[in-house]
């Protein structure tokens, strides 16, 4: 067995990316303090073609250096829009029948493990600060909340780490259906 070489694993290009059917998951970052955070969820977009990032309220913004480090040029494949505030964009999503389910350890919380996407739905994941997580306004709009079942002491992930796990479950779940 040996590694492949970067010219042997299909990359697409900028404008092949842009051109591609995407996967129906939209990311909404509510108030994410890390850039390096920022440009990891960037980067696991790219590599699961989602269709949008939404970054809300303090959540830096590309340009920048510290994003770009760990984004590795994904700034330039997914799309992306700034919205100040996040409610608003989650009414605005629900308006056309996007279903918002936040990322978060609440009362009735589906276990990812046991989350099933719908067919043919468009849904958006919310993940919140790394201190106080999703914003209690922002879980009470969701239309579901998504716990990712942990057995450790901590009960807490990075949230660059929880969009991997979440993004990959919720893609592969899709691509099964």
């Amino acid at each position: 067995m040996r590694k492949l070489k970067n010219r042997e694993l299909d990359r697409l290009s900028v404008e092949e990316f842009k051109q591609t059917e995407k996967t129906p998951i939209i990311i909404v970052l509510d108030n994410i303090r890390s850039l390096n955070n920022i440009g990891s969820v960037f980067r696991t977009s790219d590599a699961f073609l989602i269709e949008k990032i939404y970054l809300c309220g303090i959540t830096a913004t590309p340009p920048h250096k510290d994003i770009h480090k760990t984004a590795l040029g994904s700034t330039e494949t997914v799309a992306w829009e700034y919205v100040e505030n996040t409610i608003d964009l989650i009414e605005k999503l629900k308006s056309e029948k996007v279903i918002v389910a936040s990322i978060e350890q609440a009362e009735n919380a589906v276990m990812l493990n046991e989350f099933q996407p719908q067919t043919n739905q468009k849904y958006a994941l919310v993940f919140g600060n790394e201190v106080k997580g999703v914003s209690q306004k922002v879980v009470s709009a969701s239309d579901l909340i998504l716990e990712i079942p942990q057995f450790g002491t901590k009960h807490s992930l990075n949230i660059s780490v929880s969009c991997g796990v979440v993004v990959w479950d919720v893609f592969a779940k899709m691509k099964r259906t």
